[in-house]
C-alpha cells in the first residue's frame, strides 16, 4: 500500500544561513551608524572635551543625542556644532578613499529644527571647518578645509546681517584677544582662522571686519543668535592652544548665566512643548531606550542565539520525517529481521545471528564499548576467554559449532534449549574473566 500523507515540512537550512546573515548585516549597520556619531565627537573636531572641561571648572555641562524631552528654561545656553554645510540636503556616502577624505558634510541636519532651537532658547551655533580627512588622518591642513562658498551660504542663511561673509586668514596662527568678565585680557590660538565680516554684528571676540564670535540677528525674526565662525576655539583639537580653555570657560559661565550648558548632537527638536499639558506619565520613547545602542547590539545577539537554537533544535529533534530511513536504527533493523524469521519459522537461522550479537554485547561488558570490536568476532571472543578459563572456551565453541550445523527450520524448544545452553555459558565468561 502506498503512503498517500503529505511529508513533513522540514526547515531548510539556507533559508536559515540568510535570514541570520540578513540579520547580522542590520546590527553591522546599527553599530556602524552609532559608532560614527560616537567617533566623531571624540575626534579632534569634536566637542566630548568641551563637556569634561567645563564640568572639571565646576560649570554645569551634558551632551544631548535625543531621546527624552529637554525643558527650555533649565538651559543656559544651547551649544549646536554644525558639520553640515548644506542643511537640507541629504548625505551622500562616498565610494572612494579619496571622496571620503575630502567629503565636505560628516552629518546630516535638520534646518528646521535647527532654527527651531535657535528661535526657543539663547544658542550658539559654530560653523563647519573641516573636511572629513582632517578627523580621519589627524593632520589640520588647509587642502581638507570646507568650501569657502559653503560656509558663506550657511553664514548669510543664519543671519540677516549686512555684507556678511566667510574670511579666510592667510597667516599660520591667529590671536584674536577676549577681554574676561574680571577683566584681564585671554589671548586665543587658532590655525588658519576662519572669521566672518560681522560688521551688523556685535562681535565678542575680533573686530567688525574680522570676527571670530559675535551676537548676530537671526535671519527672518527679532531673535540674535551667537555665531562662531571657527570651532577650533572650542573643540577637542583647539581647547589645548593658547587660552582657548579659559576663553571657553569664562565666554560659556558669562552666556549661560551660570545655568546649563548643553552641547546638543541631535538632528530633531527634543524641546518640551509649553502649551501641551504637563505629563508625568511613561511613554513608549521610555521603552525604545533600551532598543537603542549600546542595548541594541545586546538583542541583536540575544536574537541570533535564539534562532540558533530554534534551528538546531529544528534540525535534531522530533519525530522521524515520513518517506524516509535514515532513521531507522540498528535495533529496529535486527527486531525487524528476528520477526520475519519467527514468522517463517526459520529459528535455525536466528540462532546463529542471535550468538553473534550475543557475544559482541558481552564482549562490550568485558572490555567496553570502545575495545568491543577487536574482540567481538568469533574466533577472537574464544581466544580472548581461552586465555582465562579453557574450559569456558571449549563448551562455548563446541556450542557455537552445533548452532552452525542446526537446519534452517527446528522446532522452537530445541531453539530455546540452545539459547539457555548459551546463556549460562556468556554468564560464566562474564563473572569469572
Amino acid at each position: 500500500m502506498t503512503d498517500t500523507a503529505a511529508p513533513r515540512p522540514t526547515v531548510r537550512a539556507d533559508l536559515v544561513i540568510v535570514a541570520m546573515v540578513v540579520a547580522l548585516a542590520l546590527a553591522a549597520l546599527g553599530y556602524l551608524l552609532s559608532q560614527r556619531q560616537q567617533a566623531l565627537r571624540t575626534s579632534p573636531v569634536g566637542f566630548d572635551g568641551l563637556q569634561i572641561w567645563l564640568n572639571d571648572q565646576g560649570l554645569s555641562a551634558q551632551s544631548f543625542s535625543g531621546g527624552w524631552l529637554l525643558q527650555p528654561d533649565s538651559i543656559g545656553l544651547l551649544v549646536i556644532p554644525l558639520h553640515d554645510t548644506f542643511p537640507e540636503s541629504a548625505l551622500v556616502p562616498p565610494t572612494t578613499t579619496e571622496e571620503l577624505l575630502f567629503q565636505q558634510d560628516e552629518d546630516d541636519v535638520d534646518w528646521s529644527a535647527l532654527r527651531e532651537k535657535i528661535a526657543r532658547v539663547p544658542t550658539l551655533v559654530v560653523l563647519p571647518k573641516w573636511r572629513s580627512g582632517m578627523r580621519l588622518t589627524g593632520i589640520a591642513h588647509p587642502v581638507l578645509l570646507v568650501e569657502e562658498m559653503r560656509a558663506d551660504v550657511l553664514l548669510r542663511r543664519l543671519t540677516s546681517a549686512k555684507g556678511a561673509r566667510i574670511i579666510r586668514n592667510r597667516t599660520v596662527f591667529s590671536q584674536p584677544m577676549f577681554r574676561a568678565g574680571t577683566g584681564s585680557e585671554l589671548t586665543s590660538k587658532i590655525y588658519a582662522a576662519q572669521l566672518f565680516e560681522g560688521s551688523g554684528c556685535e562681535p565678542i571676540i575680533g573686530t567688525g571686519a574680522r570676527t571670530l564670535l559675535a551676537r548676530c540677528p537671526l535671519r527672518g525674526t527679532s531673535e540674535t543668535v551667537l555665531i562662531l565662525s571657527d570651532p577650533d576655539l572650542l573643540n577637542n583639537h583647539g581647547l589645548r592652544l593658547g587660552d582657548n580653555a579659559l576663553i571657553a570657560r569664562d565666554f560659556l559661565a558669562l552666556a549661560a548665566g551660570r545655568r546649563n550648558v548643553v552641547i546638543d548632537y541631535s538632528r530633531d527638536n527634543w524641546f518640551a512643548d509649553p502649551d501641551a499639558p504637563d505629563q508625568h506619565g511613561r511613554s513608549w520613547t521610555d521603552l525604545l531606550r533600551f532598543f537603542e545602542p549600546p542595548f541594541l547590539a545586546l538583542w541583536l545577539g540575544a536574537g541570533l542565539v535564539l534562532v540558533l537554537a530554534l534551528w538546531r533544535s529544528f534540525r535534531r529533534a522530533g519525530p522521524v520525517a515520513q518517506g524516509t530511513v535514515a532513521g531507522v536504527g540498528k535495533m529496529q533493523a535486527i527486531r525487524a529481521r528476528a520477526r520475519l524469521m519467527r514468522l517463517t519459522g526459520q529459528d535455525g537461522a536466528m540462532l546463529g545471528d542471535y550468538a553473534a550479537a550475543r557475544l559482541a554485547a558481552t564482549a562490550a561488558r568485558l572490555v567496553g564499548p570502545g575495545q568491543a570490536r577487536l574482540i567481538g568476532e568469533e574466533r577472537a571472543f574464544i581466544r580472548f576467554v581461552a586465555r582465562r578459563r579453557g574450559d569456558l572456551a571449549l563448551r562455548l565453541s563446541a556450542l557455537l559449532t552445533t548452532l552452525r550445523a542446526l537446519p534452517r527450520r527446528v522446532p522452537a524448544a530445541v531453539a530455546i534449549g540452545h539459547v539457555d545452553d548459551l546463556e549460562q555459558i556468556l554468564e560464566q565468561i562474564a563473572d569469572d574473566t
